[in-house]
Formats: structure tokens, C-alpha cells, sequence
């Protein structure tokens, strides 16, 4: 099916299911029948049929089986979540996007990603081990405002428990055919408890992360540059303390995670013509080791009962510090310094901001109900060649006032529609600036502080055909900036300047989506059609040096979700997730897309299946097969002009309860499939021909008392 009828397929779908006035909602969770969670990422605590986006819910049981598999965010999503990415299975989640654009990642709602320069460090900012769900809402949306064009993914921590108990994790993780190199432990402790109307929860978790081998045996090849979790080490501090009183609760929460390379392995250079992979040899790296280095601090206040309304406060800041490996590279050089300058870079952001939110249910005794407030958020920005002290990217400034509202109308019988706008004043600062020398010996850019106001507008509605059919519509806008640093750094041609640049223009995503539900006793499914486009979107290209420029150009993605849940009997679970997307870029400006998007700007169609079984009240376990499939990538010509050969994996995982403690083991890559990552066939080169990781056991002991 060309692009094109694809496109006249997903408008008639569009328009059937407008006429039937409808949207939904799907708790995508193997393990609950429930389909009314509430969903705090909404911002109204609604229910997940209210609420006019595709949710996907990911519970502590569904985190405690993939985190048995492979702790690394990314996988995990990629597990649960067909259309995001498959994992680059590096410290770096370059490339990684949901349903083809970037996600917005929060913690608690506290934005973790950094738009103003997007260093690809979003998934490493805390230990998976500290949440207690994962909330995915699909598609570009403005809920939470700047950087959301693919959609939200919330990081939803543990709370405080009522009662006193401590608990303690010890895990270990190996390739039984390898040698010690690939061992590698951890260990996680928690007290929590209350004394009256105060609580709290202190957590503290270590974990030391060996090398890997793919399913021949090779050592897998190391990202020396952008950031490798291998032969690393990590530390987690969390603290959650809270006061409660009448309908009121304050909460202080604290969590800083340190993510470090040791510097003792060495890549070496593999051959994509000939299928040669990346590897590794020990040896001292030089320069300084690469980090994420994040610390967060969030204050809430909550009040279920003030003038009518149910009131939210947020504050929150967060500073994050980013090193990347050094080399001699060629946009490092300047003959000040010397020939074969080494050099290296770090990227460094401090977020600050405030959320406001108030809900109203039954305005003025009618069938509507209102949600509405106020955001702000100040972001400074800047990337520094730190063995030099050069600003690789000036320092940015940028300031967000939002204002929104949104109305939901529930006065017709099994009808609810939604409708809302956010109000969005940005200014983005840059002083005076020069580029580094290698950029046509350096650019002077003459600063300037340009600002943007957007209107962005959000419509859908959830119909009840039957007490087993839902259909659903919704149309929704989301805001976000291009990645300005690589635009600012890139700058090669003199007399530019920042306040009429348009390359600094914001990304406005129009998204689009319908579908249906259908729940029976055992069995529920949902499939979803969207649409997503932009007229000024953003497409990264690699450059002859391998670093990546930034491309305005109009983009549009579309694709296709199914997900399937059947319980067997009533011990075992079924489940299928399909994802297919494909997008295209218009490469030479007529106003029209002709060229697929490639792998560092689309994921691949991807199949997942899952069978989870209760064999005892002591004794569960979950196996799963992920499908990534081929596909082609074709340019204007309709030219195939890059191939992925796809690739199929098992995953084990099982927990048994005992009167000691829960026993835990998880196998990734049960059968030791030989394959070259997603990332690596269709972005990679000599440099970064990765293969991905053979089989892998891990273990884990878990005792609360």
C-alpha cells in the first residue's frame, strides 16, 4: 500500500468514525481487566475513557517482569509499547521516538527532557526500580506543553506506605556462556512508613553493570562517544516525605541519579559492507568518563475541596549534566589550540517552573466538567567542550507562560466530548555568539530574543455504540522546539542572526486519530488510525563527519496500533501488540512528501506477543516474543535506497514466592538470536555497527520486613 493510499484510507476512517462522535481510551495492561484506571499525566485525574488520547498503563507487576528481562527504560517501552522504538541498548536514546516524534519524558510530571538541546540521555534520569507505574499518552498533545510531539511518557513514583517496613533487593546479572566480564550486581534498599500525618520513603540503589556479548560470542562494540551502559556504574538516592491534613496534602520529594563509564574499554571499528560488527578490546579511554549526572526536586500541593474546586501546585527544578566521550574530532579543531586537538563535550540544562491546575466537575449543575490553570517553565541551556572551556552551544534562555482550559460535556447518554486550548508565550534569549573555528573558521551570529505565540486547540469525544463497542475521534495539537542547539552550533555562513532565524521557528504537530474498542468477558482489543504532521517539523541528517544537523522540512507520519488481550483460562493471558507507522519528508520544498523518513527519524513496524501464566498462587511467569519486521526506505524516485533485515527475540521472566522472600529470574534473548540493531542497519556506520545482546540471565532476591 503506497503512502498515498494509505493517507485516503486513514482520512475515510477519520470521517466514519467523526460522523459516529467518538474517541477512546485503552488500558493497554496484560494483567487487569479493569479499563477504568485513573490517570494522573491528564492532569484532571479522569478515568481513562474520559480522557480524549490513547493511554497506555504500564502497572509495578508489568515493570517488575521487564526489569527481570532488562532494566533499561527504552526496552522496556519497546516490550509494552510497539510504536516506540527498539531500544539502542546504549546510554544514548538517539533515534528512539514514539509513533515517529519525540515523547515528552516526565518524572511525577517534572519535564526530563531537553528540547533545547536534545542529547538523547532522556530514559537514564532514574532508576526504573523507583517507579511504581509508567503512564504513556500517544500522539503529539499539549497536557503538559513544550516538547510533546510524539506524546508523554510519565515516570510515576513509589509512594509512601501507611505502615512501617523496610525491604531490600540484591540482583545479578550475567551471560552464562561468557566470562566474569559480563557479571554484573546490584542492590536496592527502602524504608517507608507514617507516624500520624506525616510519611515518607528513603530509597537507595547501586547497581554495577559488566560488558556484553552478542549470540557469537563477540564482545559487543562500545558507543565510546555518545555513552554505552556497559562496564559502568549507577547510584540512585530517592527521598518522598509528605504531611497530610483534612483534604490538603504537601510533598517534598528529592531523587539524584549518577550514571558513570569506567573508561576501560575501547571500541573497535567493525564493517558494515562486509557484516562485521563493532567490538571492543580493553583499554584506557582517554579523556573524562561519560555521565548522566541528574538531580530533581518537586514540591506539590493538593486540595481536594477549595471554592468547589480540586486545586494542584507543582514546583519543581531539576539540573542535568551530560558528558559525552572525547576524540580528535574534525568540528573540535582550531589552530589556536593545535593540530589532533582532543576534546570533549557536555551537555548542561537547569529546568525551573510551576504548574497550576484547578477542576471543576459539574459547572454550574450542568453535564460539564472543566479543568484549567496555568504552567511556566524557564529553561537554561548550554553545551561546553569541557577540556577547552569553548561553548560548543551558547548558552539559551528560554521562558514559557501557558495558560489552558479544558471542558469536557457528558450530557448525552454514553457520549462524552472534550474540548480545550492552551495559550502558549514563548521567548527564546541567546547573547551574541562566535561558532567554533571549524564552521568556516568560525561565525560571529548577532543574538536576539525571538518570541512565538501559539494557539493550540485539542477536540475529541468517546461513544459508547454498545456495552461491548466503543469508538473514539480526536484531533489534537502539540507544541515543541526544534533542537536549537544543533541549529545554533551549526551555523557556517556569516551575518545570521538568532532573532530571524528561521530554523529556531517552533514544531506545531497536528495529530489526528480514531478507532475502536471492543470488550467481551475474556477478550478486549482496541485499534487505532492517526495521523500526525507538521508543516515546519524537524528531520535529523548525518553529515560527511558523522555529526547530526538539523533539517526544517514538512514532515507527516501516520500509522496503525492494535492491541489484544484473551484470558485463555483463568490462569493464562494472551496478549498481541502490532504497531506499523511509516513517514515521508518533502526533500525539495514544493509543498508535498516524497521520501521516507529513515532509522534515526521513524521506527521500524513492530509485533509483540505475550503469554502470562498463573501456575500457582506462589508461582507466575511471562513469555514473550518481539517481532521487529523488515521494511524498505525509498526516496522521491520511489528508489529503495537503505534496507533492515528485521529480527525476532524471546524473553523469559518468572517470580516465585516463598516464605523467605520473592525469587526472581528474567532471560533475555532466550534463544540467542544473531542480529544488528534497528539502529545500527539503518543509522550506523563502521563505528557503530552494533549487534544486539545474546542470551542474559538475570537473578534477583527481594525480602520486605
Amino acid at each position: 500500500m503506497t503512502f498515498g493510499r494509505k493517507r485516503s484510507f486513514l482520512l475515510f476512517s477519520l470521517a466514519t468514525a467523526a460522523l459516529m462522535a467518538s474517541n477512546s481510551n485503552y488500558a493497554q495492561n496484560s494483567n487487569s481487566g479493569t479499563i477504568e484506571e485513573l490517570v494522573v499525566t491528564s492532569r484532571s485525574g479522569k478515568s481513562l475513557s474520559a480522557i480524549a488520547n490513547t493511554v497506555t498503563l504500564i502497572d509495578q507487576q508489568d515493570l517488575s517482569e521487564q526489569i527481570m528481562i532488562n532494566n533499561d527504560l527504552s526496552t522496556i517501552l519497546g516490550n509494552l509499547v510497539p510504536s516506540f522504538s527498539p531500544s539502542r541498548q546504549k546510554m544514548t536514546s538517539f533515534g528512539e521516538s514514539l509513533r515517529g516524534r519525540n515523547p515528552l519524558y516526565l518524572v511525577d510530571g517534572v519535564p526530563q527532557s531537553n528540547p533545547l538541546r536534545d542529547g538523547s540521555r532522556d530514559g537514564h534520569t532514574i532508576d526504573p526500580l523507583m517507579l511504581e507505574r509508567v503512564e504513556v499518552i500517544h500522539g503529539a498533545n499539549a497536557i503538559h506543553g513544550l516538547g510533546a510531539a510524539g506524546g508523554i511518557i510519565n515516570l510515576i513514583t513509589r509512594k509512601p506506605t501507611q505502615q512501617w517496613q523496610q525491604s531490600f533487593r540484591i540482583d545479578a546479572v550475567g551471560q552464562p556462556e561468557e566470562s566474569g566480564d559480563a557479571a554484573g550486581t546490584g542492590f536496592n534498599y527502602t524504608v517507608s512508613g507514617a507516624a500520624g500525618a506525616f510519611d515518607v520513603l528513603a530509597n537507595v540503589s547501586y547497581q554495577e553493570s559488566g560488558i556484553s556479548y552478542d549470540a557469537d560470542g563477540e564482545i559487543i562494540g562500545f558507543d565510546n562517544a555518545q555513552g554505552d551502559t556497559m562496564d559502568s556504574d549507577q547510584l540512585n538516592l530517592f527521598l518522598k516525605s509528605g504531611y497530610n491534613w483534612d483534604d490538603q496534602r504537601l510533598e517534598l520529594s528529592m531523587n539524584h541519579f549518577d550514571l558513570t563509564g569506567n573508561n576501560d574499554w575501547q571500541s573497535v571499528r567493525g564493517s558494515v559492507a562486509a557484516g562485521i560488527p563493532t567490538t571492543a578490546v580493553r583499554g584506557d579511554v582517554p579523556g573524562e568518563a561519560v555521565s548522566n549526572e541528574v538531580t530533581m526536586f518537586n514540591l506539590t500541593y493538593s486540595n481536594e475541596e477549595i471554592l468547589g474546586h480540586s486545586l494542584n501546585v507543582q514546583l519543581f527544578d531539576q539540573d542535568f549534566a551530560g558528558t559525552y566521550g572525547g576524540g580528535s574530532f574534525g568540528v573540535f579543531q582550531d589552530p589556536a589550540f593545535g593540530p589532533n586537538l582532543f576534546d570533549q563535550s557536555q551537555n548542561n540544562s537547569s529546568k525551573r517552573g510551576f504548574k497550576l491546575t484547578l477542576v471543576k466537575d459539574q459547572v454550574a449543575d450542568l453535564p460539564v466538567n472543566l479543568v484549567y490553570g496555568v504552567d511556566y517553565l524557564e529553561d537554561e541551556t548550554f553545551q561546553e567542550l569541557i577540556l577547552t572551556g569553548r561553548n560548543w552551544v551558547p548558552e539559551t534562555n528560554f521562558q514559557n507562560l501557558s495558560l489552558f482550559t479544558q471542558a469536557e460535556y457528558t450530557g448525552i447518554e454514553n457520549l462524552s466530548v472534550t474540548a480545550g486550548i492552551r495559550l502558549e508565550q514563548a521567548e527564546l534569549e541567546v547573547d551574541s555568539f562566535t561558532t567554533l573555528a571549524s564552521y568556516n573558521g568560525g561565525q560571529l551570529v548577532a543574538g536576539g530574543a525571538p518570541d512565538f505565540n501559539e494557539s493550540l486547540f485539542n477536540l475529541g469525544a468517546t461513544y459508547e455504540l454498545t456495552s461491548q463497542w466503543r469508538l473514539f475521534a480526536s484531533y489534537a495539537e502539540g507544541f515543541a522546539m526544534p533542537d536549537v542547539g544543533r541549529v545554533l552550533r551549526g551555523i557556517n555562513a556569516p551575518d545570521q542572526n538568532v532573532a530571524t532565524f528561521l530554523n529556531l521557528e517552533p514544531i506545531i504537530t497536528d495529530n489526528i486519530e480514531v478507532g475502536a474498542e471492543y470488550q467481551l468477558d475474556n477478550f478486549r482489543a482496541q485499534l487505532s488510525v492517526y495521523q500526525s504532521g507538521s508543516d515546519l517539523g524537524q528531520r535529523l541528517q548525518a553529515n560527511a563527519d558523522g555529526i547530526f544537523s538539523v533539517q526544517r522540512e514538512q514532515t507527516e507520519i501516520e500509522g496503525i496500533e492494535l492491541v489484544a488481550d484473551y484470558s485463555l483460562t483463568n490462569n493464562d493471558t494472551l496478549g498481541l501488540r502490532y504497531a506499523f507507522t511509516e513517514g515521508e519528508f518533502d526533500s525539495n520544498d514544493d509543498g508535498r512528501v516524497d521520501t521516507d523518513l529513515d532509522g534515526a527519524n521513524m521506527a521500524p513496524n513492530r509485533l509483540n506477543l505475550s503469554w502470562n501464566r498463573v501456575w500457582t498462587d506462589k508461582l507466575n511467569t511471562r513469555l514473550q516474543l518481539n517481532a521487529v519486521l523488515d521494511r524498505d526506505f525509498e526516496n522521491s524516485t520511489g528508489q529503495t535506497v537503505d534496507e533492515f533485515d528485521g529480527y525476532t527475540t524471546i524473553d523469559f521472566s518468572g517470580e516465585y514466592t516463598s516464605s523467605v522472600g520473592l525469587f526472581r529470574v528474567g532471560v533475555q534473548n532466550l534463544t540467542n538470536t544473531d542480529y544488528f540493531t534497528y539502529f545500527s542497519q539503518t543509522v550506523g556506520n563502521d563505528g557503530r555497527n552494533f549487534t544486539g545482546i545474546g542470551r542474559s540471565l538475570t537473578a534477583s532476591y527481594y525480602i520486605q520486613f
